[in-house]
């Protein structure tokens, strides 16, 4: 409602300036919120792949190579997956540490490699998968560069 006094002519353009000053703001609000549910997207996509692909490998006596390539195949709809980073990995250490888990990305690089195939029966193994943030991002961020999104999945071979 206009102000007694006030002609709507006069007030004719603060809506346009209300406008051009709060737009931007739910805009960054809106592309935000899809932002980050598409980070948490890709989170899951990874932490599935390499949950399932665990599983398989340890029931199916696969090789190295075929879990990681079945990694691959879970995430293909959803990412490049020449960009992910997967590491299969030797995880006996946590038997002995009481289930410690590192601290670091280079705590889990730092882990043995292990061949599936010739894995003991019972034997803990690591499933892996990481990509860089600015790797799948929908808008280019510069506040999240350096963010790693992974999935991991530990179990044991039968």
């Amino acid at each position: 409602m206009v102000p007694s006094g006030v002609k709507r002519s006069d007030r004719s353009g603060a809506t346009l300036v209300e406008t051009a000053c709060i737009l931007p703001i739910f805009f960054l609000f809106v592309f935000t919120i899809i932002e980050f549910g598409h980070a948490s997207m890709v989170s899951n996509v990874l932490d599935n792949a390499t949950r399932t692909a665990a599983r398989w490998g340890s029931a199916n006596g696969a090789t190295s190579a075929e879990v990681e390539q079945y990694v691959r195949d879970r995430m293909q709809g959803a990412l490049d997956t020449r960009l992910v980073t997967i590491q299969i990995k030797n995880a006996g250490s946590f038997d002995e540490q009481n289930g410690v888990l590192p601290e670091s990305q280079d705590d889990f690089a730092a882990m043995p490699d292990i061949e599936l195939a010739d894995a003991d029966s019972r034997q803990l193994f690591m499933v892996r998968a990481t990509i860089n943030y600015s790797d799948v991002a929908l808008l280019p961020n510069r506040f999240l560069a350096g963010i790693t999104l992974g999935g991991q999945s530990f179990t044991r071979h039968e």
